[in-house]
């Protein structure tokens, strides 16, 4: 892996460096193999990318280069450049949450400056001849915050009334919460009906397609 990128710039240089490449190309220089597809891979692609940027965290629950306050994402996207999936965020506390604040949340932390980065995603084109994008470095809009901001308050509200149950993909105009989990025998704690504790699936966080796509449009427009 290359070493950590000391500044905003080092990292946008490097980013801008791979631009155009194909994973192929990218995984021979770092010494990676290309899985045949990304089923059980889902993360090859960021860990690519984090080899080639220098990214130290790996999967710590911080950002991706937390001494520059910046996150690494990695979106699919279509010919027509629409957002194939919707993007993880990170897993969902529901336990321990009262008093937290979308000010101290790991959700707005991750969200506070992103590097982005377009790549090939439609299924028809091999994994090993996909290229990777133009990256962007975005920080949300006052209005786009307020916007996650309401989401977010809306589901921990729920979370904390022990309404984990009742919440779906539908609540949230850009952030939803959705299970993750390897398989549905993976079980964690959270708040059930009058503060009981109940076993249900882990939560994750998750970025609408519409929301991504309109940072794309707005960019690449």
């Amino acid at each position: 892996m290359k070493p950590e990128p000391t500044s905003e710039s080092e990292l946008l240089d490097r980013a801008r460096a791979i631009a155009g490449f194909s994973y192929l190309e990218l995984a021979k220089e770092a010494g990676m193999t290309v899985p045949k597809d990304l089923t059980r891979d889902k993360g090859w692609v960021g860990q690519l990318l984090e080899w080639h940027l220098g990214a130290p965290s790996g999967s710590k629950p911080q950002q991706d280069f937390p001494e520059l306050g910046i996150e690494l994402k990695s979106i699919p996207i279509s010919y027509t450049g629409k957002p194939l999936e919707t993007t993880f965020v990170c897993v969902a506390p529901l336990i321990g949450i009262h008093g937290l604040t979308w000010e101290t949340s790991h959700v707005r932390n991750k969200l506070s400056k992103i590097l982005w980065f377009p790549v090939e995603g439609e299924r028809e084109i091999p994994l090993s001849e996909r290229h990777v994008g133009s990256p962007l470095l975005w920080t949300p809009s006052a209005a786009q915050e307020a916007q996650l901001r309401a989401d977010w308050e809306e589901i921990m509200e729920m979370i904390v009334l022990g309404q984990i149950n009742q919440i779906t993909a539908r609540h949230g105009e850009s952030l939803q919460l959705r299970p993750k989990a390897a398989n549905g025998k993976v079980k964690t704690e959270a708040y059930g009906p009058n503060g009981s504790i109940i076993k249900t699936l882990p939560r994750g966080f998750y970025l609408r397609t519409q929301f991504t796509g309109q940072i794309l449009e707005q960019h690449y427009a």
